[in-house]
């Protein structure tokens, strides 16, 4: 019976983040609010100091952000510079697929613009400098067999096929020896299948191009290929994305089911005086709560 409250619970849950419903007051003059949003929605990943090293982080295989160097994958600016803030908006907004980032429309956008403000302050670059224009991305080309045969040849002559693979599913001998920045094992992106990460949008494509991919061996294209090529290289790429990622509960792909477990956690420990997202313990509700979700996923 206690099972299936909880169970009930959880769906009432899901519901209130499905709707985009706000869980806290909105407080537009508020200046602690980013850090309140952060702790309750963010920490248990990428630590209350922002270093990437939440309570959590070991257990996922695509590690959190580490805030405190100020290098961001998804951006629209240049390589190497900083993101905007509309950047860091939209990837907290939207989340990465595939991995431990969930989209959080459960925030206000109020308080989805407070976080952007509250984890920028991690890292003095952004005290430093500014970011850069943001790379555009002039019209997509109508797909045709044409640019599919040039944005093949780019992808052999950039040496896509030496982490990517020759067939693009990310299975090219270095790449098992692929780290990021922080020394982290990487691996490439199997470009067959989708969503990608950088987004649902073929413009999103083009700017993981453009501009690369900060803290990782995806470097920018933007000066070695023209905007024709490199939308070209767009349309092989999608040419061969011709399989969905498997999906699992609510239609979540990769490690978008655990990071779901570990904030129904901390959303039921908070409803029932746990100690939220930050707290470690393993007690009665903790062991509840993966067995139920395991009963959930069929495991």
């Amino acid at each position: 019976m206690r099972k299936h409250i909880l169970l009930l619970a959880v769906f009432s849950i899901l519901g209130a983040v499905g709707s985009g419903s706000p869980r806290v007051v909105r407080a537009a003059e508020d200046p602690a609010l980013g850090e309140r949003i952060y702790r309750e929605n963010c920490a248990a990943c990428h630590g209350e100091k922002g270093d990437g090293k939440g309570p959590q982080a070991d257990r996922l295989k695509t590690k959190p952000r580490d805030f405190t160097t100020g290098l961001y994958k998804f951006r629209s600016t240049p390589s190497g510079s900083l993101p905007l803030d509309q950047d860091i908006f939209k990837t907290i907004s939207r989340g990465v697929r595939g991995t431990s980032m969930l989209a959080q429309l459960q925030l206000s956008e109020q308080e989805r613009w407070a976080v952007v403000r509250y984890i920028k302050a991690f890292s003095k670059r952004f005290k430093e400098g500014k970011p850069g224009r943001a790379v555009a991305a002039p019209p997509a080309p109508s797909p045709n067999g044409k640019l599919v045969a040039v944005g093949k040849s780019k992808y052999e002559e950039a040496g896509c096929a030496q982490c990517h693979g020759a067939d693009g599913k990310g299975d090219a001998p270095s790449a098992k020896d692929l780290k990021d920045d922080w020394g982290h094992p990487i691996t490439p992106a199997d470009l067959t299948l989708k969503p990608f990460k950088s987004g649902p949008n073929p413009e999103d494509l083009y700017r993981t191009i453009s501009t690369g991919l900060n803290g990782t061996p995806m470097p920018s294209y933007a000066d070695a290929f023209s905007p024709k090529e490199r939308w070209a290289l767009v349309s092989y790429i999608l040419s061969i994305a011709t399989h969905e990622r498997p999906r699992g509960m609510m239609g979540l792909v990769g490690e978008e089911t655990q990071a779901m477990m570990i904030d129904m956690r901390a959303a039921m420990a908070g409803m029932m005086g746990g100690g939220g997202m930050m707290r470690r313990g393993g007690g009665m509700m903790n062991r509840d709560m993966n067995e139920m979700m395991k009963d959930m996923m069929g495991k």
